[in-house]
């Protein structure tokens, strides 16, 4: 088994999630949003992102909406909906929940 190929696995797995935080407070363009990712090390393509972010507008969790651009044609930006918020936060127990159990196991093996 490849240390790389989990690696890529266990990102995959919480992508949306942080995707969700990105967005959570304020619209963004989508190559921000791969920046904001990027900082966090959390290495994206808009290979990847394009197709989540419209999976996340289809299940009504993000919104989009368009605005004129001084450079170039008009920019779609991003944003949580209510029923997005919501469901972040349902994320963020199941999240808390996860790391907590990660730790005893962690706490155990030591």
């Amino acid at each position: 088994m490849k240390l790389e190929n989990t690696k890529a696995q266990m990102r995959k797995g919480v992508l949306e999630y942080c995707i969700l935080l990105v967005l959570d407070g304020k619209p963004l363009y989508a190559s921000d949003i791969i920046q904001a990712l990027k900082e966090a090390k959390m290495i994206v393509v808009e290979g990847t992102l394009y197709p989540l972010l419209t999976r996340l507008k289809n299940a009504e969790l993000l919104a989009y909406r368009w605005e004129e651009s001084n450079q170039g044609p008009p920019r779609k930006y991003y944003e949580l909906t209510d029923k997005g918020r919501s469901f972040l936060a349902e994320l963020e127990a199941s999240w808390a929940e996860l790391v907590d159990a990660v730790g005893k196991v962690r706490k155990n093996m030591s």
